[in-house]
């Protein structure tokens, strides 16, 4: 892995419920890692749905490979990059070799 290429710098977070003084349940999201990586695959699109122009850019994230990095799953986490929020659809470990991370995500429609 080039590690030159890894020129962006970008925050996961990590879904989790917490509980107030009253035992009240919320869902919040809590830095996981931050650690930097190359973006590729950037195809923005704009969807027309009801009358509304949604942006729906999809990006790949690659990350080194380490422990943090290894339990990221679709589900419960996110990407946070230049300030957009990104949702992550799929996670590839490529070839399970330790040593890279791909993250594929789409914008969050806000």
């Amino acid at each position: 892995m080039n590690i030159a290429l890894l020129n962006v710098r970008i925050e996961i977070q990590k879904n989790v419920v917490s509980t107030d003084r009253y035992g009240n349940h919320r869902n919040t999201w809590e830095p996981h890692l931050s650690c930097y990586a190359t973006v590729s695959g950037e195809a923005p699109q704009e969807d027309t749905e009801a009358g509304l122009t949604v942006d729906d850019s999809r990006v790949d994230f690659t990350i080194r490979w380490f422990a943090a990095s290894s339990v990221i799953t679709s589900t419960g986490y996110r990407v946070l990059f230049r300030d957009e929020v990104y949702d992550i659809i799929g996670v590839s470990h490529m070839n399970y070799k330790r040593k890279s991370v791909k993250l594929l995500c789409r914008k969050e429609s806000r």
